[in-house]
Formats: structure tokens, C-alpha cells, sequence
């Protein structure tokens, strides 16, 4: 059984045992939790309906990481050591196992294997296409 402790503190905890992520992806995390319940309508859930899965919070990892730093974010989450989906599913599984985010039983670490390629996800959509004009099309 875990002690309650708060987010920060697990945080803080969570670094001095391992201190491979930076702090701000666990922060960044977090936030993309809190934003993707909400957005997927169970924020006033439930308690048992306000779960995310793997997926829907990757997706949601992805689409706030574009929103909040656009073409930096392969700079930013470099800066954090944040590499692959299965990255963002170690640090909600360092969280789980720190018991500030629950999980259902199904959930697995795997669930955050290869959802998306992060390169495909952040470094394409900036990227201009081969032979097109500069000034117009980036």
C-alpha cells in the first residue's frame, strides 16, 4: 500500500531514484491527462468512468505536444529524454507505481508501445515538401 503523497513529492521521489526523464515531462504528462479526460467528456464522470487508456492518452500527448510547442517539440521532449511512446508510457507507469495516477486491470506498460512514430508525429508536419515553393507552402 502506497502513502498518500502529493504530485510533486512523487515527482521529486521518482528523480532521485532514476532520474531519466526530466521533471517537466512528468509535469507535461499530468497536464495531458487532466486535458484528455476532459476532452473525452469524463471529467465529471465517475470515478470508475474517468479512466484513459494507453492510446487515448498518447493521442492526447501528441496533439498538446504539437499545440504548446509546434515545430520545437522534438527539441523539447529531446530536452526531457523523451524519445517513443513507450517513454510516455514509462513515466505514467513510474507515476502509477508511485500511486499518484491509478490504472485499471488492464492496463499494461505495452498499451504504449509504438501507437505512434514520434518523428512521423513531430518532425513531419513542419517538414516542407520536396520541390514545393519556400515562401508558400512552409
Amino acid at each position: 500500500m502506497h502513502e498518500k503523497i502529493g504530485f510533486e513529492e512523487a515527482i521529486d521521489r521518482i528523480i532521485l531514484s532514476d532520474g531519466r526523464f526530466h521533471r517537466d515531462a512528468y509535469l507535461f504528462v499530468r497536464e495531458v491527462l487532466d486535458l484528455t479526460v476532459e476532452k473525452l467528456g469524463r471529467a465529471n464522470a465517475g470515478r470508475g468512468n474517468s479512466h484513459v487508456n494507453g492510446r487515448e492518452l498518447l493521442l492526447g500527448f501528441r496533439d498538446h505536444a504539437l499545440e504548446q510547442f509546434g515545430p520545437m517539440v522534438p527539441s523539447v521532449l529531446d530536452s526531457w529524454a523523451v524519445s517513443s511512446c513507450s517513454d510516455v508510457g514509462e513515466i505514467v507507469f513510474r507515476l502509477i507505481d508511485s500511486g499518484v495516477f491509478g490504472k485499471s486491470e488492464t492496463d499494461r506498460r505495452e498499451d504504449f508501445n509504438d501507437v505512434f512514430d514520434f518523428e512521423e508525429a513531430f518532425v513531419r508536419p513542419f517538414l516542407c515538401e520536396p520541390g514545393s515553393n519556400v515562401a508558400q507552402n512552409c
